[in-house]
C-alpha cells in the first residue's frame, strides 16, 4: 500500500546549516557567495550607473565589511579569492562609496597575520592601494591609510611594504597634499599614524622625504614644491583647532625628524616647528589652573613636545630672528616640572 514518505531526520536541517556556516560562525557561505557575485555585476555596470550604490547593495556590502573582522570569515574570503575580486571592483569603480567599502573589507582581512601575508604578496593589488593615496574621496583615503598602517604593523610584511613605498614616488607627495589641504581630522590623525609608523621603521626613508621637495600638480599652479615638515605643521594646526588630543602623534613625528641632521638643520623649517610647539605648551598645556589629573593626562604629549624643543634649541643662535616670538624664556621650558 502506498504511503507518504517519512519526514527527514530532525538532524538533516541542522547539518545543512552547519555545512553552510563559515568556520565556527553563523555566517552563511551561500549568502557571501551571492553578495560577492552581485558585487562583480555592480562593477561591470555602465559607468554612469556606478555613481551611487543602491541601498540594498550598500547594506549587504557593509555587512561583508563587518563580517571580515572575524578570523574565519577573513580566511574564507582569502580562499575565495576575494582580494582579486575587490581589486577588479576598485579598478573599475566610479562610485566613491563602493571603493571605500572594498578597501575597508581588505583592511579587515589584513588584520590577521596569515591573511595579511597572503594579501601583501599580491603586487597588483598593493600597487593600486598605494595609488589610491591620490584619490579625492576622504573616506577612501581614510580606509586606504588604515589598511597600509595595518600591513606595516605586521612584522612579516612590513619590509616588503616599505620597499614598495620607496619605489612608488607618488606616496610622499600624496601624503603631503592630504596633510596640507585636508580639514578632515579623522583622516589627518590616520595619515599621521601612517607617517609616524613609516619613519619609525625606516630612517633612510624619513631622510629622503625630508630632503625631497615633491611636486604637487593638483593645484592651480603646477609643480608647486611641498615641504614635508611644513605639510606636517599644517596638519597638526588643523588638529589643534578641532582635536587637541590628536596632535601627540605629530609631535612624535617631529621628534623623530629632529633626531637626524636633515630634520634639525638651522636653515630648515625648524623655526616654524619651534614656534608652534612653544605656543602649544604655553597656551594649551600646563595651564595655571590645571588640576594635577590634567597634567597626568598631558604627560605623554608634554614629553614629545619637550623632546622636540630640546633638539631644536641648539639652532636658536643660528636662526635669523633671535627674538623669542613665543614670549617664554628659552631656558624656561626645559625647567618646567611635570607632575608624575
Amino acid at each position: 500500500m502506498d504511503r507518504n514518505p517519512s519526514p527527514p531526520p530532525e538532524g538533516d536541517g541542522q547539518e545543512a546549516e552547519d555545512a553552510d556556516a563559515i568556520g565556527d560562525t553563523v555566517y552563511s557561505k551561500h549568502w557571501l557567495f551571492s553578495t560577492l557575485t552581485r558585487l562583480i555585476h555592480v562593477s561591470h555596470e555602465p559607468s554612469e550607473a556606478q555613481v551611487k550604490l543602491t541601498d540594498d547593495d550598500e547594506e549587504d556590502l557593509c555587512k561583508v565589511w563587518d563580517m571580515a573582522m572575524d578570523k574565519d570569515v577573513a580566511r574564507f574570503l582569502q580562499e575565495f579569492k576575494a582580494a582579486d575580486i575587490l581589486l577588479g571592483v576598485i579598478s573599475k569603480s566610479r562610485c566613491p562609496r563602493l571603493t571605500e567599502i572594498c578597501v575597508g573589507i581588505l583592511g579587515n582581512i589584513a588584520c590577521f597575520p596569515d591573511t595579511c601575508v597572503t594579501l601583501s604578496q599580491k603586487e597588483d593589488l598593493c600597487a593600486v592601494l598605494l595609488l589610491l593615496l591620490g584619490d579625492a574621496d576622504p573616506p577612501t583615503l581614510l580606509e586606504t591609510s588604515r589598511l597600509l598602517l595595518t600591513c606595516l604593523s605586521h612584522k612579516d610584511v612590513c619590509s616588503l611594504w616599505i620597499q614598495r613605498i620607496q619605489q612608488q614616488t607618488s606616496v610622499c607627495p600624496n601624503l603631503c597634499f592630504i596633510m596640507s589641504s585636508s580639514t578632515n581630522t579623522d583622516l589627518l590623525e590616520k595619515v599621521g599614524d601612517l607617517v609616524d609608523k613609516l619613519f619609525d621603521l625606516d630612517e633612510e626613508l624619513m631622510k629622503t622625504w625630508i630632503q625631497d621637495k615633491p611636486q604637487d600638480k593638483r593645484g592651480d599652479e603646477s609643480d608647486t614644491p611641498l615641504d614635508l615638515t611644513l605639510c606636517l605643521l599644517e596638519a597638526v594646526k588643523q588638529l589643534r583647532s578641532e582635536k587637541l588630543n590628536g596632535i601627540e602623534i605629530y609631535l612624535h613625528i617631529f621628534q623623530l625628524i629632529t633626531t637626524v641632521e636633515e630634520g634639525s638643520a638651522p636653515d630648515g623649517p625648524g623655526k616654524a616647528v619651534w614656534d608652534f610647539v612653544c605656543d602649544v605648551v604655553c597656551k594649551d598645556l600646563c595651564q595655571q589652573n590645571d588640576l594635577e589629573v590634567a597634567l597626568h593626562e598631558q604627560k605623554s604629549t608634554l614629553v614629545q613636545a619637550f623632546a622636540v624643543l630640546q633638539a631644536l634649541y641648539r639652532c636658536q643662535d643660528q636662526w635669523k630672528s633671535r627674538a623669542d616670538p613665543s614670549g617664554i624664556n628659552k631656558q624656561g621650558f626645559i625647567n618646567l616640572k611635570i607632575v608624575y
